[in-house]
C-alpha cells in the first residue's frame, strides 16, 4: 500500500516539525544551519521509515492474533476482525493467496491434535491494522466450529501466505469464475483488487457463477451487487438450488448452459477461476474440459487455464 509524498500525514508528522527545525536555528543560530538541516533529514528518515506499512505474516511460522469485533452475518455466519500488531501494519498477503489457522482442538479419544484450515480474508492490504474473515461453522467442522466459539480477546494463531495462484493486473483479458458458499471469499478478493486498479489501466472483465442453496444463503450479496453497480466490467450471476417462487436467477446445480451461457468461451486470454465444495469444483472441471476448457491439473498452477482454489 502506497500513499501519495504529499498525504497528510507526511505534512504534518514529517515537513512540518523539519521545517520548524530548520526556520527556528535559520532564526536564533544561524551559524548551526546546516547541522540543523542534517538533523531534519534524518528525523525526518526515521520517521518516514515508521510510518510505512509492515508486512506481518510469516510463511513457516504460526503468530497470535487476538479477535477485535465478532459480527453475526446468520446464525452460522459471521466476519471476524483481527487486529495486527500496529495501526500501520498489514497482513502482506498477495492477491488471490490465502492463510492458514491452526488450532489444537480435543479428539474423541481424548487426545488433542493440530487442525489447519485454509481462509482468503475479505479485506486487503490497502486497509492496514486489521483483517476480515467471513467464515460459516458447521456442526461436524473443526476450524469453523472453533472460530464461532471465539469470543473477543481471545486468539487465533495465523500463517501465510499460501496458495499458487497471484493475481496481477491484466493477467487475462476476462476471467469466468464460479464459486459456491464461502468459495465467493478468493473471487470478491480479486474482483475488488480489479475494480481498486481500474484507474492505474486495469482493464480485466469478469462474470461471476454464484452458487448457494437458498436466497438467504448468498453471502456478501450487498458487497457483489455494489461492485456490479458501480464497475460495468463486473457481472455476478446468481443460482439457487432452492429458489423462492419470484426467483428471477439460475435454478438448480451450476451446468454447461449455465456456463456457456454467462461465462468467456475458452481462450488464450481467458481463466476460469473456480472455488466451492470439493464436489461441485470436481464436476466443474469435467465440465469445463467438455466445454474446450484446457484439462485441469488435480493441483492448479498459476499457468493453468481452469484454476481452482
Amino acid at each position: 500500500m502506497s500513499d501519495s509524498l504529499l498525504a497528510k500525514k507526511y505534512v504534518d508528522g514529517i515537513y512540518i516539525p523539519a521545517g520548524l527545525i530548520v526556520l527556528g536555528t535559520a532564526i536564533l543560530k544561524r551559524e548551526f544551519l546546516h547541522y540543523a538541516v542534517l538533523v531534519a533529514i534524518a528525523l525526518g528518515a526515521i520517521k518516514f521509515i515508521r510510518t510505512q506499512p509492515k508486512k506481518v505474516l510469516k510463511p513457516d511460522a504460526f503468530q497470535e492474533f487476538e479477535l477485535k469485533e465478532k459480527t453475526i452475518i446468520s446464525h452460522n455466519v459471521a466476519i471476524y476482525r483481527f487486529g495486527l500488531p500496529n495501526p500501520t501494519d498489514i497482513l502482506g498477503l498477495p492477491i488471490g493467496q490465502h492463510i492458514s489457522i491452526g488450532a489444537h482442538l480435543p479428539q474423541p479419544d481424548g487426545t488433542s491434535k493440530e487442525i489447519v484450515r485454509s481462509y482468503t480474508p475479505v479485506s486487503g492490504d490497502h486497509q492496514p491494522g486489521y483483517f476480515d474473515l467471513l467464515i460459516k461453522s458447521y456442526p461436524t467442522g473443526n476450524i469453523s466450529k472453533h472460530m464461532a466459539g471465539l469470543v473477543v480477546g481471545q486468539t487465533i494463531r495465523v500463517k501465510g501466505p499460501k496458495g499458487a495462484f497471484v493475481y496481477t493486473p491484466n493477467m487475462v483479458r476476462h476471467f469466468g469464475m464460479i464459486a459456491g458458499g464461502t468459495g465467493i471469499t478468493p473471487m470478491l478478493q480479486v474482483i475488488r483488487a480489479i475494480v481498486r486498479g481500474r484507474k492505474a489501466g486495469d482493464t480485466t472483465q469478469v462474470d461471476l457463477i454464484f452458487a448457494n442453496v437458498t436466497k438467504e444463503d448468498i453471502l456478501l450479496r450487498e458487497d457483489l451487487d455494489a461492485l456490479t453497480k458501480e464497475d460495468k466490467g463486473i457481472r455476478v450471476h446468481y443460482v439457487l438450488d432452492k429458489p423462492p417462487a419470484d426467483w428471477q436467477g439460475g435454478v438448480g446445480y451450476v451446468t454447461g448452459d449455465m456456463i456457456t451461457k454467462w461465462l468467456p468461451k475458452p481462450a488464450d486470454d481467458v481463466k476460469l477461476l473456480l472455488c466451492g465444495p470439493p464436489p461441485m469444483v470436481s464436476g466443474l472441471k469435467k465440465t469445463a474440459e467438455a466445454l474446450g476448457f484446457k484439462k485441469a491439473r488435480p493441483v492448479s498452477k498459476l499457468e493453468d487455464q481452469i484454476f481452482a482454489f
